[in-house]
């Protein structure tokens, strides 16, 4: 008999400042952060190819989303896939932040939080 697929899982490493969304045990995608104070900024989000199609980038956004939440922290959408999911999903609005020219020469400079 078949062992049934596990569901995806996705996992916070603070030590890469990442989300990482794992299928199988192998990692299939990352959203990429940096905290700035008590906000949490968005940069970077991708799902293998591989993997494309599955639904992955949503399921990891919006657990790490909601592990935002859950630590108190504010979202800046820097990432496009991030923003995008914000605007379809609103239950995020209160705790989202806009991107600002300060944000955005902050995540450029790379000045720690």
């Amino acid at each position: 008999m078949t062992e049934p697929a596990t569901e995806p899982a996705v996992e916070r490493r603070d030590d890469r400042h990442r989300y990482e969304i794992l299928v199988e045990g192998e990692r299939a995608g990352l959203t990429a952060f940096r905290d700035r104070g008590g906000q949490r900024v968005f940069y970077h989000t991708e799902i293998d190819d591989a993997y494309a199609g599955r639904g992955l980038a949503a399921q990891l956004v919006g657990q790490a989303l909601a592990d935002v939440r859950a630590q108190g922290k504010r979202i800046v959408p820097v990432c496009p896939y991030v923003a995008k999911y914000l605007t379809e999903h609103g239950e995020f609005a209160d705790i989202t932040d806009p991107v600002t020219p300060d944000v955005l020469g902050w995540l450029r400079d790379g000045k720690p939080a």
